[in-house]
């Protein structure tokens, strides 16, 4: 798809127009109240929940399956180390700059045009737009209520800067705190129990734990103790020693069956800092990897999280811009990073389409 000049630059403008508001995780309503207005003003009636907004097609059909298009609206706080005002950055006819131009403002724009260009369109299945907050601090009002109270999401596209590549499955986050108890003791009197041993032994036993179902995507569990800490001073048998746990599952295994699992084998106290960070994976043989062949996307496994986990549908995720500037002084997008985006979102539905006909 070609997008004429006139095209673009609205759109470059519409993101110009989302940096310069604060957007910080909890703090979106300036934003949304403006994206619902920009919809409104185009024929498009929205609904609001809290400060999600959620845009269905006119013709919107039970019947059919509905393909939800997906991306947050919030943002991280500024680096301390950027060289121009974040929400007033300086213009370029190449770039957008600001924060939150390019995680996740590119994608926002890029899928609302999309939305805006099928709106009216009859296709196999519905296409819901949902703009959602508080996705970069994991807010209890974003995608994870959103999930609970959105009946009939039936597979999404996710938007977030892959540079327009697909991560066909995201590895998840287990961060586990071990705890282990000794009896504390005067060190030259070999008194106590050490609970840094203790803690040494159960360690090697979690570093021994093999996880045998291997995932086609995403490979073995990873599982690496980070942390370590016992100990008040060199004579005494420390009663307490602590470390960390940090696990990247596969979509193989749950996380509270991995804390389970290694619970079992140890005498610490372990605990889960988190269980919902979860792992996501898109069967091969689904709508949304035929069409990812179909139009020859390079696929990968994304090592960060995002929303995905936090719904229970079939996904991928998909958007303009590079996760490497996320969260970045001096963040940016290209503006024709902005044109391949919304080419490739409506590129997407139409061979998506082509496929169920």
């Amino acid at each position: 798809m070609h997008l004429n000049n006139e095209y673009l630059r609205n759109t470059t403008q519409l993101l110009r127009e989302l940096v310069s508001m604060k957007s910080f995780s909890g703090e979106e309503k300036m934003r949304s109240d403006f994206l619902c207005n920009y919809l409104s003003e185009r024929g498009v009636r929205t609904e609001r929940l809290k400060e999600n907004i959620i845009a269905r097609q006119p013709h919107h059909s039970a019947a059919k399956q509905t393909l939800m298009i997906n991306s947050h609206i919030d943002t991280v706080r500024p680096a301390a180390s950027y060289t121009f005002d974040p929400f007033n950055p300086p213009l370029s006819d190449t770039h957008v700059f600001g924060l939150g131009s390019n995680d996740a403002g590119a994608s926002v724009v890029c899928l609302l045009q999309t939305f805006l260009h099928f709106y009216n369109s009859e296709l196999p299945f519905n296409l819901m737009l949902v703009l959602s907050c508080e996705e970069e601090n994991s807010g209890p009002d974003g995608m994870t209520r959103l999930a609970k109270e959105i009946p009939g999401i039936d597979f999404a596209i996710i938007g977030e800067p892959t540079g327009m590549q697909a991560a066909i499955a995201e590895r998840g986050l287990l961060v586990i705190d071990g705890e282990a108890t000794g009896v504390s003791g005067h060190a030259a009197r070999n008194e106590g129990v050490n609970a840094l041993y203790i803690a040494l032994e159960d360690i090697q036993a979690i570093r021994s734990v093999r996880f045998d179902r291997l995932s086609p995507t995403m490979g073995d569990v990873k599982l690496t103790v980070t942390q370590i800490s016992a100990g008040t001073q060199h004579n005494v048998v420390p009663d307490r020693c602590t470390f960390v746990v940090d696990i990247r599952p596969t979509d193989q295994y749950s996380n509270p069956e991995i804390v389970q699992l290694l619970q079992s084998k140890v005498k610490s106290r372990l605990t889960a800092r988190n269980l919902t960070n979860r792992s996501s994976a898109t069967p091969s043989d689904h709508l949304l990897m035929r069409t990812v062949e179909r139009m020859g996307v390079k696929t990968y496994v994304s090592p960060t999280t995002s929303d995905w986990m936090r719904i229970s549908c079939p996904a991928i995720k998909m958007g303009p811009g590079e996760s490497a500037r996320s969260h970045q002084a001096d963040e940016f997008v290209l503006v024709s990073e902005l044109a391949d985006g919304i080419a490739g979102y409506i590129r997407f539905i139409e061979e998506a389409t082509k496929l169920i006909k």
